[in-house]
């Protein structure tokens, strides 16, 4: 089953962190969703944030245009 897409490529932080944020949050366990995010600093916060608590993040893009990634629930 393909994963829900959250695009963040028009939003820049921290606007793009608090929508990806509440996204993560109503996932369940074992759910994905694919993001994709073009804001530098949010480049660095959101897969941050996400690490930080729990989240499962696998790489699919990064290049200088976009970093897309799928993030699973954990916990």
């Amino acid at each position: 089953m393909e994963p829900a897409l959250l695009n963040l490529t028009t939003e820049r932080c921290p606007m793009a962190l608090l929508i990806a944020k509440r996204a993560v949050h109503a996932l369940d366990v074992g759910d994905t969703l694919e993001i994709h995010i073009t804001d530098t600093g949010a480049r660095q916060d959101i897969p941050r944030y996400l690490s930080n608590h729990g989240f499962f993040i696998d790489v699919r893009l990064d290049n200088q245009l976009v970093l897309e990634i799928i993030v699973t629930k954990r916990q």
